[in-house]
């Protein structure tokens, strides 16, 4: 499965494919390989939850991830991240999830193209 995620993230990454439901897969598919970590931000306007997951593949290569899920639609939306997002995140989503999004997520907007611009 992992070598599977893989594979998915080069050809939405190769194919710059936008369509939602492929983008629906590999949230399932990092979700199913991560129990990932949830960060619940209630008193924000914008962000309900981002939760961050680590999927090690059989050659050892870590990616990392953060699904977001925003208040006004519900919507998910999975984000290839860096290492240290989930730490600079954690560090600041309670001042404002909002500001803590958009500084340390949102840059990675475009490296899955699963996600609002």
């Amino acid at each position: 499965m992992k070598k599977n995620i893989l594979l998915f993230v080069l050809l939405i990454t190769i194919n710059n494919l936008n369509a939602q439901s492929s983008c629906a897969d590999m949230i399932d598919m990092v979700e199913s390989e991560s129990y990932g970590t949830t960060y619940y931000s209630y008193d924000s306007d914008a962000i309900s939850q981002v939760t961050f997951h680590e999927v090690t593949d059989d050659s050892y290569n870590t990616y990392y991830f953060a699904i977001v899920r925003f208040k006004s639609s519900y919507n998910e939306y999975i984000y290839q991240v860096s290492s240290s997002t989930k730490s600079n995140y954690s560090m600041n989503y309670r001042q404002s999830a909002g500001e803590a999004f958009w500084q340390y997520i949102q840059p990675y907007n475009d490296n899955l193209n699963c996600a609002p611009n």
